[in-house]
């Protein structure tokens, strides 16, 4: 356990399960006030035993669907009502699916923009003014495909990419007001969402899940599959006052498979 966080007020979205609970037990591992957020009360009850059972601060559990704006709402009036401020908002949440483009519906489209990109636009302008009183920070996990388009995952590229583009265009902002503005670009990494991608591009191609994950493996030459601690590593690092200098940028944590320059 540390103390790196000790005083801080922690928000992170999609904290149920994945790389949002790795970031969530992360912050609360090193003394951060953690609230967490996702659909499932349930999920989110289990996440926060789990995090206080490993000798952290139990994390204030906020469950409610980021989809609407009222669920963001809610989420910064819980927050802003217990505590009054927020030091570091992470927004985690989002589950775009895979699929074939021709027979994917339109309702694809909607809720992965309404989940992953509306969430963090709402919450991002709710919490601004308490961010800027803190001069905190905002971190958004996105993912790989915002680089690499993929024809099995244009939803997920396409909302990825507007969301790497809003970050990029908030951390203009943030340089006026003293936000600290990154995104995390997480490749292949061993969650249940991972997992439901794979079933759903298999359902889209006619091939197994576990050809399409050692295909992808082979295709990336991976060394291994990401785990969620690796993101929470560089969450911690982008939320420190060592990367303070750090603005408007998109670090991949993809073990290398990304294909560009950058």
């Amino acid at each position: 356990m540390g103390t790196s966080f000790a005083g801080k007020i922690v928000v992170v979205t999609g904290a149920s399960r994945g790389i949002g609970y790795g970031i969530a037990e992360a912050f609360a591992r090193q003394g951060a006030t953690t609230v967490i957020a996702a659909m499932s009360a349930e999920r989110l009850a289990e996440a926060a035993a789990r995090i206080a059972a490993g000798g952290a601060e139990r994390p204030m559990t906020v469950a409610g669907d980021l989809r609407t704006p009222e669920a963001c709402a809610a989420l910064h009036d819980a927050v802003i009502s217990r505590y009054g401020r927020c030091d570091v908002l992470v927004n985690s949440a989002g589950a775009t699916k895979a699929g074939a483009f021709l027979s994917q519906p339109d309702l694809d489209w909607q809720d992965g923009f309404a989940l992953k990109f509306y969430s963090a636009v709402r919450l991002c302008r709710a919490f601004w003014p308490h961010l800027v009183a803190a001069q905190g920070v905002v971190i958004t996990i996105i993912g790989g495909a915002a680089r690499t388009p993929d024809p099995e995952f244009l939803v997920g590229g396409s909302v990825n990419a507007a969301l790497a583009n809003f970050t990029k265009g908030l951390s203009g902002l943030g340089k006026r007001d003293g936000v600290t503005v990154n995104a995390i670009l997480p490749g292949l990494t061993q969650t249940e969402r991972v997992e439901q991608i794979f079933a759903q591009r298999a359902a889209a191609t006619g091939k197994s899940a576990e050809d399409i994950l050692a295909a992808a493996v082979a295709r990336e030459g991976l060394r291994r599959l990401g785990q969620p601690e690796d993101v929470a590593a560089l969450a911690l690092f982008l939320a420190s006052d060592g990367a303070r200098h750090i603005q408007g940028t998109a670090i991949a944590v993809d073990g290398g498979a990304t294909p560009g320059v950058y």
